[in-house]
């Protein structure tokens, strides 16, 4: 075999794996998330760091553009995974850890590959870095006026050499002019919902302003597998953020919450939600890390028009959430997930004001409605 086909056999069972669902096809990532863990392998969170990439459905025009830019932007050697349904998962990451192993793929692949990868200098899919657990940098951030998402040109853009995006003037509330960027989050991150773009105005590091935006428009990639079990969205919901308050512990307990209520295991989702709803109870540094953000009372909740479970703070609703959870998991009557849900129209109002840093904690703390229907929504 040789010492280079060893080393790469290695390398095979460290892969990293770029993971972009398609609005809709939950039960397609959520099924390669476990499969990773089964193999050993990692997921990245951006270009940089993938071996492959994962389109879990079938993309819509925009998407496809922009899995094509993270495609690019990947060093070789690399493969791309097209899955379009749970069922295929495995033979799916079978065939790309085969493909990893053919050196005459790669050398191919390195000579015909753009040597620059394209630069997104529309911003229209950009992502947020530094945030979080290593948000993915796929993107450039859009210097143009506040109007909705622009998927139509690169007008109105200040940017310097190289794509990097500078700082706008605006007004602030005292009348005083300061630097407005414009930065948009999503619809590629890790732990942020699939599809949703937030275009972010901030001075300093405070949202003045927000819109929202669905990709390609509600289910313009393809049909899903159907509407999701209540129980499953709540634990994927938690699962996001206990990885973004950095509880990575209490994550993996509510992974395996979550996969087995999609198997129909009861008695092990049961142990598994118990043993969630202690961890999460006596974590000091979740209370620490999400006490007062996107705090909402009374009549914030009727402003807002929002469920009586979202009131509090991210703990607050984190506690209510893994409740809701232990109910349906010890054979209360499912509640469907869209009496629940927060309708993702309703974002942009309530992270204007907050601190960047705490913008996507804030969001998934809420339990937003895996199916949007969003059109651009602006507040400032």
């Amino acid at each position: 075999m040789g010492l280079s086909g060893a080393l790469a056999r290695l390398a095979v069972r460290a892969t990293r794996v770029l993971v972009v669902e398609v609005p809709g096809h939950w039960a397609t990532r959520m099924e390669v998330e476990h499969q990773l863990l089964r193999r050993g392998w990692r997921p990245a969170w951006t270009p940089a760091d993938a071996d492959v990439l994962a389109v879990c459905g079938v993309p819509g025009p925009e998407l496809s553009e922009l899995v094509d830019r993270l495609w690019e932007q990947m060093p070789g050697p690399r493969v791309r995974a097209d899955i379009t349904s749970p069922g295929t998962v495995g033979s799916a990451l079978d065939a790309a850890a085969a493909l990893l192993l053919d050196t005459p793929h790669h050398r191919t692949d390195a000579q015909e590959r753009a040597q620059e990868p394209e630069i997104l200098e529309d911003a229209d899919h950009g992502g947020h870095g530094g945030m979080g657990h290593g948000g993915m940098d796929h993107g450039e951030m859009d210097h143009g006026g506040h109007g909705g998402m622009d998927h139509s040109g690169h007008g109105g853009m200040d940017m310097a050499p190289g794509g990097i995006a500078l700082a706008g003037g605006g007004e602030d509330r005292d009348g005083l002019e300061m630097d407005v960027l414009h930065l948009p989050l999503g619809p590629v991150l890790p732990f942020w919902p699939a599809g949703l773009v937030l275009r972010c105005s901030l001075q300093g590091d405070v949202v003045v302003e927000a819109e929202a935006s669905v990709v390609d428009g509600a289910g313009a990639g393809g049909p899903g597998p159907g509407p999701a079990p209540a129980a499953v969205v709540w634990c994927d919901q938690v699962v996001a953020l206990l990885a973004l308050a950095g509880a990575e512990d209490a994550a993996s307990g509510a992974r395996r919450a979550r996969d087995a209520l999609l198997c129909g295991d009861e008695d092990a989702a049961r142990d598994a939600v118990e043993r969630l709803d202690r961890t999460v109870r006596r974590s000091w540094l979740l209370r620490s890390s999400l006490r007062g953000v996107l705090l909402l009372d009374r009549a914030g909740l009727e402003r807002h028009g929002l469920p009586g479970h979202c009131r509090g703070d991210a703990h607050d609703r984190l506690l209510a959430r893994v409740e809701r959870i232990r109910a349906e998991a010890g054979g209360a009557e499912p509640t469907p997930v869209e009496d629940a849900a927060v309708p993702w129209a309703v974002v942009p109002e309530l992270v204007t004001g907050l601190e960047l840093g705490s913008v996507r904690l804030a969001v998934a703390s809420l339990d937003l409605d895996p199916h949007p229907a969003v059109q651009a929504v602006g507040h400032g």
